[in-house]
């Protein structure tokens, strides 16, 4: 992983540089990660993304930890390493240990096996063939699927945003990873 990527093409905004239409955003999560911070290049974007981060981050019917296999299977399908870095370091937060986070770049078993089948067929085939929804509904429940299928454009909306402008790990996460690799 390049922790020293060259200066992205989109750079974050920097506090002083942070547009006055979204300065209410600043102090909450959009001043938090270079993610938001190179959103914020477009304000009404980053408004109207809020709302659905609420849910996708915060409400998910997925619940925590199956959130973030689903974000960290997706991530490792988008090659984006900003995402897999940021939420190694949240999967571990919740109590995730590293070899459960580590096979979901591979073929992981049990329900995990299910959530990463899942997300490849989204990827794969741009839908959830029946046997893949009937089960993961049967597992997790149909609100539950549909949060998954969200999960996963929203992460690869980040994905395509953070490849395209190169944004850098932020700093914290980046040491943290550095200092503990998976």
């Amino acid at each position: 992983m390049n922790f020293s990527p060259k200066a992205p093409s989109c750079p974050p905004f920097a506090d002083e540089d942070w547009p006055a239409e979204i300065a209410d955003m600043k102090a909450g999560f959009a001043g938090a990660l270079n993610v938001y911070r190179t959103m914020a290049r477009h304000p009404a974007l980053l408004k109207a993304w809020a709302p659905l981060r609420q849910h996708i981050v915060k409400d998910s019917a997925l619940g925590d930890v199956r959130s973030e296999l689903v974000i960290l299977r997706s991530a490792h399908r988008m090659g984006s390493d900003y995402e897999w870095i940021h939420h190694v370091s949240r999967a571990r937060a919740l109590g995730i240990a590293d070899a459960r986070i580590q096979a979901m770049r591979n073929s992981p078993d049990g329900e995990d096996g299910l959530v990463a089948s899942a997300v490849d067929a989204l990827f794969d085939r741009g839908y959830l063939p029946p046997e893949i929804e009937g089960a993961v509904a049967e597992a997790v429940g149909q609100q539950a699927v549909f949060d998954l299928i969200a999960t996963v454009g929203f992460y690869s909306i980040l994905g395509f945003i953070l490849r395209t402008y190169e944004t850098p790990i932020d700093r914290a996460v980046a040491a943290e990873f550095q200092k503990r690799p998976l």
